[in-house]
């Protein structure tokens, strides 16, 4: 964790011209950096204070050769903490599984045949009154795990309240998106989160997204759905939703009222 770490905030502190090449307005492309410091705002006055790296990083052989030569350790730590996240969230969705009364192997399929990494940067910000990172969303996946770094940054909405997600050391932030909650008929709630800006330090993180393939098909577990208990969401494919969360731009109240039966 401590290696990917530190090869992930030397990607960032790469020269200008090297970045430059792995730079990407196409949201298409498999691999790209991205910045939505200097012209994307969200609602009202806030603007967003973010560099991110994004690409996927499951099945490994199938991605590992498009990741970056440098720094010199990108893909080796990256890919080897890729597994070992991979490996962690497979645990995770079997203890779910169980825990809401399914077979323990429900989500070991297409379900969670995807995994994405996006690697955020969050500069020092001169102004972070007027700034966030990343606007309020529930994640369009399946579960997130978040590696942190040891500055403080994300925020849950509690009761109306935003709580700040202190990092802990060696450890992982576990979040439920939106997917967990529609197979599960409501039982699971996507949790609105935001990361918020500093004016002293500089703080990186990687949010792995475990998904399904895009043209999974998603909708209630048959489990929990009875006479007394409908289908509260309709069924879809993954890729349907990831356009329409796209679109709407992670607005959850506006994404769930669309997928509702």
């Amino acid at each position: 964790m401590k290696e990917t770490r530190n090869v992930m905030k030397e990607l960032f502190e790469m020269d200008d011209e090297y970045k430059q090449k792995l730079y990407s307005e196409d949201p298409l492309k498999p691999c790209r950096l991205h910045t939505s410091r200097p012209t994307h705002a969200t609602d009202g006055n806030q603007h967003l204070w973010r560099d991110y790296f994004y690409h996927p990083c499951h099945p490994l052989e199938e991605w590992q050769h498009l990741w970056p030569q440098n720094p010199t350790k990108y893909r080796e730590y990256v890919g080897a903490c890729s597994v070992e996240v991979k490996n962690l969230a497979s645990r995770i969705l079997r203890l779910i599984s169980e825990g809401l009364g399914l077979k323990c192997e429900y989500f070991e399929n297409e379900l969670s045949g995807s995994m994405l990494v996006s690697v955020n940067h969050y500069p020092a910000c001169p102004e972070p009154s007027l700034t966030l990172g990343v606007s309020k969303h529930s994640d369009p996946n399946l579960i997130t795990i978040l590696l942190q770094d040891y500055v403080s940054g994300l925020q849950v909405l509690h009761n109306g309240q935003w709580i700040a997600v202190e990092p802990l050391p060696d450890a992982f932030v576990v979040n439920v998106g939106f997917q967990l909650q529609i197979i599960s008929n409501g039982r699971l709630k996507c949790c609105d989160h935001r990361a918020v800006t500093n004016s002293s330090d500089a703080r990186t993180t990687a949010a792995f997204f475990v998904a399904p393939l895009l043209d999974c098909v998603i909708e209630p577990a048959q489990a929990f759905i009875d006479e007394h208990h409908p289908p509260v969401f309709k069924s879809f494919k993954y890729k349907d939703f990831r356009s329409f969360y796209i679109a709407e731009k992670g607005d959850t109240e506006v994404v769930m009222k669309s997928f509702l039966a």
